[in-house]
């Protein structure tokens, strides 16, 4: 029985903050939340990164056993993920069309590698181009201030779009770090940003193009992307 959906998950690969040292990558929730929704929907998901290889998980989004939220409990239980994140597909080569939708996890790394790989916003605006649905939560949205539109336009321009917020930034002691802040950008590629309060649930869709605010956001964004699926078959 093939898969329902065919979903690309693409992460960072960058592990340190800038010239702070401070460890960074993938912020894991916003990964494991959305991945288990999709293959519990009988999605068959792709785990990519930018570089390949082991994927860096912000070691600030791993709590002791029992205190984590519970698809990262899931995580800690399933070797096979566990070995797929240590593991993960280089994009380079990937095919749009092999796939349905393109969906980019957050974590601080990804503000350093996403915006800066030219394959990424290749693949991304193709994925678009061929009526793909793309999505991103949190700081995954720096996947797509490059991606362009099938009008060469910036793929955001116009278009709902949430990501983290310049006060989240702010409180999470990050503003002075990042390469830039993610909402102005947002802003200034010409999108209607949109937030809720700060660190709470909020995702927006925008016919194709899902997004979320936030960590808390991961599960709203993964069940609007299921959504669009649904109504695109």
């Amino acid at each position: 029985m093939s898969p329902v959906f065919k979903i690309l998950v693409i992460l960072t690969s960058h592990a340190t903050a800038g010239t702070s040292g401070q460890a960074t990558g993938l912020w894991l929730e916003e990964f494991t939340t959305p991945y288990y929704a999709f293959v519990d929907a009988g999605a068959q998901v792709e785990v990519a990164s930018i570089a390949g290889g082991q994927v860096p998980v912000d070691p600030h989004s791993i709590e002791a056993v029992g205190k984590n939220p519970a698809s990262v409990e899931r995580y800690l239980q399933d070797e096979a993920l566990r070995t797929r994140l240590a593991t993960s597909i280089k994009i380079d080569g990937l095919a749009a069309a092999d796939y349905d939708a393109v969906f980019m996890p957050g974590g601080h790394g990804t503000m350093w590698d996403l915006p800066t790989s030219d394959t990424l916003a290749r693949l991304v605006s193709t994925a678009w181009g061929e009526g793909k649905i793309v999505a991103a939560v949190c700081h995954g949205p720096a996947g797509l201030v490059n991606a362009k539109d099938e009008k060469g336009q910036p793929l955001v321009a116009g278009r709902r779009v949430a990501a983290f917020s310049n006060t989240e930034e702010v409180a999470a002691g990050m503003d002075k770090s990042v390469p830039f802040a993610l909402e102005t950008r947002i802003r200034a590629l010409g999108a209607h940003y949109e937030s809720g309060p700060d660190f709470q649930p909020f995702a927006v869709r925008d016919g194709r193009l899902v997004t979320g605010q936030n960590p808390a956001s991961s599960a709203k964004v993964a069940e609007l992307v299921l959504q669009a699926l649904r109504e695109a078959r």
